[in-house]
């Protein structure tokens, strides 16, 4: 029997939702097949499984928020007893040498069952090696002893656990689930899933933990149901989604009703993530904005006469291309706004290459996922890897280290027909673009008012990195390559 905890996935993080699980008890698996869809702060990621055999149990339902290094599934070999590796990373052991949480073996990622250079050769995701590493998907950290765990509401007096009353359901109870009780029971000492019973040393005669399979507790959670309220009708006195249902009860509001047409979502990964970061930014780095409308004609001309040759034919030559292109232009000038503020070692540092995030709506919020080295890139290039960071951003499937390490942001506030906005800084960055809707207007051209395409933009910027003349010139020179593409030749 194996036991897959878990992983890591990258940035450090310490839980993950579990988004969709791809198999089911008694399914059979193969070696890097994907088994579950997970979500972080940062983006969703397929897991693959590390084993090979037969599905046994799984310990955690969509919905559920899993710490790093809790088991999550158990596949059978054919084997009575847990794996090793599975134990290990179940029961949280390290040894001797074990490294900081989110630290990586020398020689960098690994995938599923490969070595990492300079780590323990043939071990797989979820298993500990010798020096107390736990393998993941990019590499290895440190063993679940030293990650960070959630810990939720403390156990009611008299809610402990009891020891006769997990042994009464253990015809429904896999080893597995005997072997992790009592850290089910920590991270949701409400309940306990899938026939869990606590084991954590309560004695016989101690109240026992209210029994209930992972999606029976997430209704109970949704309805606002207290499990030790409710008296199972399942066998062994396991609680039902009826018994749950039976027992509902309306949701506490501030004026002790709920009004009608009210929805409650607990605020969780993407969204979480995205409130924290702005928090930070906001009241952090001393925001300045600036606004310039342009007249971008010249700029969609040039566009229509690309889009009817061959080699631009096929592409999706949007304006964001062209302010994207601009952006990397200026930066060469001021390069004031490709840079941070270091506060802890009181340095500015800058950047000789743009790492260009563009903000992307997707279904479980905003994501700002980066094209490395667009300075590096000509017009066609930006317009392939714009194409394709959008696609993956739509899709769910932005890679975590494309989220991370941005230098300068592009947030395209226009294609929702928004004229301008003040974008807030992306946490580390010093400034950021918003592209406001490009559209037809009234302007004055040569004394006489005709009708030009214009947008405007608006840039923000930290003001302890980039002065007010700075950020006026990097703004005015990028709206003057898109009022006229040509001067691009003078940079």
């Amino acid at each position: 029997m194996s036991v897959f905890a878990m992983p890591d996935v990258g940035e450090g993080l310490t839980e993950a939702e579990i988004l969709t699980w791809h198999v089911a008890p008694g399914d059979t698996v193969t070696v890097n097949q994907v088994i579950v869809e997970i979500e972080t702060a940062k983006a969703a990621v397929e897991l693959p499984s590390p084993y090979a055999g037969t599905v046994a149990e799984l310990l955690a339902a969509p919905g559920d928020t899993v710490a790093v290094g809790t088991p999550i599934i158990t596949i059978s070999d054919g084997s009575e007893k847990p794996s090793t590796a599975g134990s290990a990373a179940a029961t949280g052991r390290t040894t001797a040498g074990s490294t900081t949480e989110g630290s990586t073996a020398a020689g960098g990622s690994t995938a599923a069952g490969s070595t990492a250079a300079g780590g323990s050769g043939g071990a797989k995701i979820g298993e500990v090696t010798a020096d107390g590493r736990i393998a993941t998907l990019v590499g290895y950290v440190a063993a679940s002893g030293a990650v960070t765990r959630r810990r939720r509401k403390a156990l009611p007096a008299g809610a402990a656990g009891s020891r006769a009353a997990g042994d009464a359901c253990s015809a429904e109870r896999s080893p597995s689930a005997e072997r992790h009780g009592s850290r089910s029971a920590e991270r949701d000492p409400g309940a306990v899933g899938s026939g869990y019973a606590a084991q954590s040393g309560a004695s016989p005669d101690q109240a026992t933990v209210p029994l209930a399979k992972p999606p029976v507790r997430k209704l109970a959670r949704e309805l606002g149901i207290d499990l030790h309220a409710l008296t199972g009708s399942g066998p062994s006195g396991v609680i039902t989604r009826d018994d749950v249902r039976a027992g509902a009860r309306p949701a506490p509001a501030l004026n002790g009703t709920t009004p009608a047409g009210v929805r409650r979502e607990p605020i969780r990964s993407v969204r979480k993530a995205t409130a924290a970061a702005m928090v930070r930014s906001a009241f952090t780095a001393p925001h300045v904005t600036e606004f310039l409308t342009v007249d971008v004609t010249s700029m969609i001309e040039l566009r229509d006469r690309l889009r009817a040759t061959l080699e631009y034919a096929e592409m999706k030559l949007s304006p964001l291309t062209f302010v994207a292109k601009a952006v990397c232009l200026a930066v060469r000038r001021t390069p004031e706004v490709n840079a941070h503020w270091d506060e802890g070692a009181q340095e500015i540092v800058y950047y000789d290459r743009v790492q260009l995030g563009i903000a992307a709506a997707t279904p479980r919020g905003l994501i700002v996922p980066k094209i490395p080295d667009a300075d590096r890139l000509g017009l066609r290039e930006l317009a392939t890897a714009l194409t394709a960071l959008t696609a993956t951003a739509r899709a769910g499937t932005t890679e975590p280290a494309a989220l991370r390490n941005g230098t300068f942001t592009i947030t395209n506030v226009g294609v929702f027909g928004v004229d301008t906005g003040t974008p807030i800084l992306n946490p580390g960055e010093s400034a950021i673009l918003a592209l406001g809707a490009v559209k037809q207007a009234p302007w004055v051209v040569d004394g006489q008012l005709a009708v030009r395409t214009v947008c405007h933009l608006a840039l923000s910027f930290d003001h302890r990195v980039v002065d007010g003349e700075q950020g006026s010139r990097f703004l005015a020179e990028v709206g003057a390559l898109l009022a006229d593409p040509g001067l691009a030749f003078t940079y």
